[in-house]
């Protein structure tokens, strides 16, 4: 009988490998971690002054006991410094803002809740992987609508209105006199709202399909006193309504669509003479190889999870992935008849394109 030779193990790349597992294994389980520090404030109550587990606890009105493994898993990856010669826990400042300063263009938190919320659909994905069958957005569990928020806001507070907007033709000296935006698939409003303080002129429509999103943006909107011109309602990215439209923002949603080709026709029609449709996306480069970086993974972890099951559900369901590359939305937009596309802008995480019929 034929025995099976089995192959010669590099005991160095094998160890290596097994570093890289335990890293990512911590990795996973952390973000439950980070989630309840997070939500119970102990990031927060922590950046005040450094704290033993027993006085921490009785700060913010926990069991010292949970509160004590919860610090000993944090200053183990990082997230916390612990002082064994005086037993106490702290935060430094970059730890703080990224932690525990919600405003902070680096907050984390929201970034964990989102990959917990996502993860919860993995049984129904495994699934989709045999039947090809798609999963709505708004099928998923909460923490995916308030962490993809979480996740986002950060870097359009840092980067929408000081970089992307003047990064575009003529758009912000017509938002400074008074224009027509529509913020199609507009989420909870973070985008929109981020707007409407900037330019007190403009006057604001926040489109998306999910109608939970759309009522917590309402309430956004409310809270900040901008109801009068700010105006959310659930549509479909193929039919929101309006003409006329002088700006058309999509961020981060255009490849989550099913029929991105037909949108972008859609956005077209809604403009108005001279208007201009910006498109953000989740940074990715055109060619696979190029894409297999942290940032990549993920992205693309995030896209089998939530962005290319949303489009299969969909009609069309194209499919475009978060790493879809500027050659792919460049195909979409001219094939919606833009004749003016171009790269204006990008960050780490993020691509803007500028879009003109």
């Amino acid at each position: 009988m034929a025995t099976t030779q089995a192959p010669a193990i590099n005991m160095d790349e094998l160890n290596a490998f097994l570093g890289k597992f335990v890293g990512d294994l911590g990795a996973a389980v952390h973000a439950g971690m980070v989630v309840i520090g997070e939500k119970l404030g102990l990031y927060k109550a922590l950046s005040d002054a450094p704290a033993t587990s027993a006085e921490l606890a009785k700060k913010t009105g926990t069991d010292e006991r949970y509160l004590r493994e919860w610090l000993a898993s944090q200053a183990a990856g990082g997230y916390v410094t612990y002082d064994a010669s005086t037993e106490r826990f702290s935060l430094t400042p970059e730890q703080a803002f990224t932690l525990a300063t919600e405003d902070s263009p680096a907050y984390l938190p929201g970034a964990f809740e989102l990959a917990l919320g996502s993860l919860a659909a993995v049984p129904r994905i495994a699934d989709s992987f045999r039947t090809g069958a798609g999963m709505g957005w708004g099928e998923h569990v909460e923490g995916v609508f308030h962490g993809c928020e979480k996740f986002f806001r950060p870097g359009y507070a840092a980067n929408l209105i000081s970089s992307w907007i003047p990064a575009l033709q003529g758009v912000q000296a017509k938002l400074e006199q008074g224009a027509r935006v529509a913020d199609v698939g507009c989420g909870t409003g973070s985008s929109t709202i981020l707007m409407a303080k900037a330019f007190p002129k403009s006057e604001f429509f926040g489109f998306d399909y999910h109608d939970k999103s759309v009522e917590a943006a309402r309430e956004k909107a409310h809270k900040e006193g901008l109801s009068g011109r700010v105006h959310f309602e659930a549509a479909k990215a193929k039919e929101f309504p309006g003409k006329d439209y002088d700006f058309v923002a999509v961020f981060d949603c255009l490849h989550d669509m099913g029929d991105p080709v037909g949108a972008a026709k859609h956005v077209r029609q809604s403009l108005a003479p001279g208007g201009t449709w910006m498109i953000v996306e989740p940074f990715a480069n055109d060619e696979l190889k190029d894409n297999l970086t942290p940032v990549g993974r993920v992205y693309y972890s995030f896209s089998t999870l939530l962005c290319t099951p949303c489009s299969r559900s969909q009609e069309v369901g194209l499919c475009l992935g978060a790493q879809a590359g500027e050659a792919r939305i460049r195909e979409v937009a001219t094939a919606a008849g833009f004749t003016h596309f171009r790269r204006a802008t990008e960050t780490p995480f993020n691509i803007v394109y500028e879009a003109r019929a």
